[in-house]
């Protein structure tokens, strides 16, 4: 009896204060929301630092070196060179390119540049072009993806609009941006998931065909499906 009359005397309290249920589940819906917000930012950090990649990506990348001169990554080059030197699955290849990769001090911007390379290795895979272009610059892909994904969010007036997606994108005294994003990249597209329109892999897809010499820039271009 106690205890009803408690529940009853604190919803009086709620009412009184012009509360109800509605907003205590608009309360828990923002909460929800705030325990999202960086999600995807801490979990790309924290395979970048651990060096996660996807299942198969080594071999994809001896692929994509099939049809390319190389893979340039903060100033260091993955050659094609090594495709005659070594197999696809062999241990010494993998190292290779780890330690290119590693080259990238930001654990965060070293994930989206394995995105990155992600996508490219599947316009390989699917044989859509014969040659991808002479030296593949993955940051590049990454950048161009962060242009796309910041143009949209002005016109959907998304998240980013509060920093990178201004009219006149703010700075810190020290340089860096406002949102605190690691390599210029908004920190926004860091926590955007993987998947969905507005996902960054939409958005590298889109930056690949922007920044690969092998697709036409203008006019359709013929895709057989299979």
């Amino acid at each position: 009896k106690s205890t009803m009359g408690s529940f009853l005397g604190n919803s009086s309290m709620r009412a009184a204060a012009g509360g109800s249920c509605k907003e205590d589940v608009l309360e828990g819906d923002s909460d929800l929301a705030k325990d999202r917000a960086g999600q995807w930012l801490r979990r790309r950090r924290l395979d970048g630092a651990l060096n996660r990649v996807p299942k198969g990506f080594y071999m994809n990348m001896w692929n994509v070196l099939n049809r390319c001169r190389g893979i340039i990554i903060e100033g260091k080059v993955i050659p094609q060179s090594l495709t005659q030197e070594m197999t696809a699955g062999e241990l010494k290849f993998a190292l290779e390119v780890e330690t290119v990769l590693n080259i990238i001090p930001q654990p965060e911007y070293r994930q989206l540049v394995v995105e990155a390379l992600m996508v490219v290795s599947l316009v390989a895979e699917q044989q859509v072009v014969d040659w991808l272009g002479d030296l593949i610059s993955a940051q590049e892909i990454v950048h161009v993806a962060n242009t796309i994904f910041l143009q949209d969010q002005r016109q959907q007036d998304g998240d980013a609009v509060v920093c990178c997606a201004r009219d006149k994108r703010e700075s810190t005294p020290t340089g860096g941006l406002a949102c605190e994003g690691a390599a210029y990249v908004c920190s926004h597209f860091y926590d955007s998931a993987p998947s969905g329109s507005f996902g960054t892999m939409s958005y590298m897809v889109r930056a690949v065909v922007c920044s690969l010499p092998c697709f036409p820039q203008d006019g359709d271009m013929d895709c057989t499906i299979s």
